[in-house]
């Protein structure tokens, strides 16, 4: 992997928010589904984020149901009983013991959840949106006939979610984590109550970009209440694409722009921008969904008083220039991270990067239900030797 770019940007030690992390090489939230059987995280999720804390410096946790859900993927952890805090509390441990830190990222799906689902059936609570709008597109493959998305019920009070949130945001502290980032991207919840195209409301959570925003301002105002603002990160996603989201360029513009100048008033630990990326933009009705744009660019000038960070399809020369030039302080990686549990070291040491991800395992292993067989592509990815 040799370069004739200079990568020490990257190893900077830096602080974000009240966190002082020892590089700018981040791990991104990652879906894996290993938290078999009950949403409860386990001793092989442990040696995932432990085998990765050696390098990383920042972990955020893979997506945290804030409630029972019925998710696309089954076996995604929660953090809404003592059983899964205890499960966190070891995760966190092992993370600090290898050095890193690690923000938990909560989670509600919104509309994209499946009322079939067996956690949404046992929960006993509707698919809830912002809107009875249903997104386009969706396959819940664990489901006899692999069913699509389906029309959320309105929900009568957002506060009521809020409160999901907050609650979720008190049970991350009792876990260990270093901080909570809020999952503002990718069509859930609350970038559902923020696009127009989800979020139809007539009332004080809709229509205007004030009230397209209140949703998203509201839970973080309930996080930071546990938190404090140095310890609490959001994560968007302005080029939209995944789960049907996006609005013409103008008002994804004017949306954000209101919305990132608003956040960032509050002095948030971070703010991290998700470029556009094909992985994450779907062909519906014959075209790409996503509204392409340089997000960063857009944006990122008007984070001032929060710590901006950026990922997508970064190449490790990509973002050592990024943070050399000032545009952000940190990258994150989420693929790379997969398939190369020592992606730090790699960089750094000038190692290859190109070990393939088994698409078969990335969400889960189905061929076998025990946590040896859900080893399989999690934690048997090899390290590469260092010096």
């Amino acid at each position: 992997m040799a370069s004739n770019i200079d990568l020490s940007p990257l190893f900077q030690p830096t602080q974000i928010g009240a966190v002082t992390v020892r590089n700018r090489v981040l791990m991104s939230a990652l879906t894996r589904n290993r938290a078999l059987p009950t949403n409860v995280p386990n001793d092989l999720m442990v040696e995932y984020y432990r085998q990765r804390a050696e390098s990383a410096g920042l972990i955020v946790s893979e997506g945290i149901l804030v409630c029972q859900q019925g998710t696309e993927w089954p076996h995604a952890p929660g953090i809404w009983n003592q059983e899964q805090i205890d499960g966190w509390k070891k995760i966190n441990d092992a993370i600090h013991e290898a050095g890193s830190k690690c923000f938990a990222q909560i989670w509600h799906l919104g509309r994209v959840s499946h009322p079939d689902a067996p956690d949404q059936i046992a929960s006993g609570q509707p698919v809830y949106g912002p809107s009875a709008i249903a997104a386009r597109g969706g396959r819940f493959r664990f489901l006899p006939g692999i069913p699509g998305y389906v029309t959320p019920t309105e929900i009568d009070d957002p506060m009521k979610l809020v409160a999901l949130y907050k609650q979720a945001a008190i049970n991350a502290k009792e876990a260990g984590f270093d901080g909570v980032e809020i999952h503002a991207a990718n069509g859930y919840l609350i970038h559902e109550f923020l696009d127009s195209g989800s979020n139809m409301r007539t009332d004080k959570w809709g229509g205007s970009l004030e009230n397209r925003s209140r949703f998203g301002l509201e839970v973080l105002q309930a996080v930071i209440d546990s938190w404090g603002t140095g310890r609490v990160g959001i994560k968007l996603s302005p080029a939209g694409g995944y789960n049907d989201m996006g609005m013409p360029l103008e008002e994804t513009l004017e949306t954000y722009k209101y919305f990132v100048a608003e956040i960032d008033k509050l002095g948030l630990a971070y703010i991290v921008l998700q470029r556009y990326s094909e992985f994450l933009d779907p062909i519906i009705d014959g075209k790409h969904r996503a509204i392409k744009h340089d997000v960063v660019q857009a944006y990122g000038h008007l984070v001032k008083k929060s710590t901006l960070l950026s990922n997508g399809d970064f190449t490790p020369e990509e973002a050592a220039e990024y943070v050399a030039a000032g545009k952000v302080v940190g990258v994150f990686w989420g693929h790379l991270w997969v398939s190369h549990p020592d992606l730090a070291k790699r960089i750094q040491n000038g190692k290859p990067i190109d070990t393939p991800i088994d698409m078969h395992t990335l969400y889960g292993n189905a061929c076998g239900t025990t946590l040896d067989d859900q080893r399989v592509g999690y934690t048997d990815y090899p390290f590469a030797e260092h010096p």
